[in-house]
């Protein structure tokens, strides 16, 4: 165990908290980075991403998170891996804690631990994921052109993910376990007449199949009651959107958060209500989630960072 003094201590590993570190590495004030036990966010996820502007062929998550990290590393960004398991934003420095037992004496912090999508808890969503199963359309809904989906919800956000994958899906299935869709009355006017939508009401998953790839789900119609019918959808295609949860318990009664969990921000800065204290990326965005409005949210958080310091 021992004493960690930093101008600048970045927590959490993604396209925010890589980002953040480039840019503090190159204004001069040394960051550490503490990347979390999955280093490089849930990009990581992801077999490919094909719409972060520089890659014009894609480029596997893993890949481009990589390149985040050696860059940040290139320009002297300390990274290093573990959870930070407790904060205090009370006095300065602040004081940040290690599962390790290290102590952090930072005089300015980012947060960007990101969040994460909510899953049903099927055992099978963790064999098929980047291989059928996803939690962003926006991200994945490329490869799954002419081709069965199915996303889960019933939701104004699984409305517009169904929406937006009948652009370029044969076929989308909405599965929603209750008898009617809890979104906007336009959403649900939208989704019902788009003719390669089906809403499939009081459905629930009890799994999903397939060799190597998914290839369907085992649903089930009217469970527990008389009619219940068990039968198999074929999908190549299976989004959850049912929500993410933003990673932020640890900073819960140190920072302002909305009802979600999310931390609030002095938009278009990344200030929040602690002197200091910056946040970017998901875990105070809940509206875009995007690998590439993350990494400017880190830039943003890096500059502002960098000018309290100055001040």
């Amino acid at each position: 165990m021992s004493e960690i003094i930093a101008r600048c201590a970045i927590i959490g590993g993604g396209p925010a908290g890589y980002t953040a570190a480039i840019y503090a590495s190159r204004a001069g004030l040394a960051p550490l980075l503490y990347q979390g036990m999955q280093p490089g966010g849930q990009l990581t996820t992801t077999t490919e991403v094909e719409n972060f502007p520089g890659y014009p062929q894609g480029v596997a998550g893993t890949d481009m998170m990589e390149e985040f990290r050696l860059q940040a590393e290139r320009f002297g960004a300390d990274i290093r891996t573990g959870l930070i398991t407790s904060v205090d934003f009370s006095q300065r420095p602040f004081m940040l804690v290690t599962d390790g037992g290290d102590t952090i004496k930072a005089d300015t912090v980012i947060i960007a631990t990101g969040a994460s999508a909510s899953y049903l808890g099927l055992p099978d969503e963790q064999k098929y994921l980047g291989m059928g199963v996803s939690a962003c359309a926006t991200c994945d809904g490329f490869f799954y052109r002419n081709r069965r989906v199915a996303v889960v919800g019933g939701g104004d956000t699984a409305c517009e993910e169904a929406l937006y994958l009948s652009t370029l899906a044969k076929d989308v299935f909405l599965i929603v376990r209750k008898p009617f869709l809890r979104a906007s009355k336009v959403m649900q006017k939208r989704v019902f007449e788009r003719e390669n939508i089906q809403v499939l009401f009081n459905t629930n998953t009890l799994g999903l199949y397939g060799e190597e790839v998914l290839e369907g789900a085992h649903l089930v119609e009217f469970k527990g009651e008389p009619q219940e019918r068990v039968y198999d959808l074929d999908i190549d295609g299976f989004f959850l959107a049912i929500g993410h949860r933003p990673n932020t318990e640890v900073f819960r009664g140190k920072i302002d958060m909305d009802e979600a969990g999310y931390i609030k921000v002095a938009s278009p800065s990344t200030r929040t209500n602690v002197p200091g204290v910056f946040a970017a990326g998901d875990v105070a965005d809940p509206g875009y989630m995007q690998a590439v409005n993350a990494a400017a949210a880190g830039c943003r958080a890096a500059i502002d960072a960098e000018r309290f310091l100055q001040q």
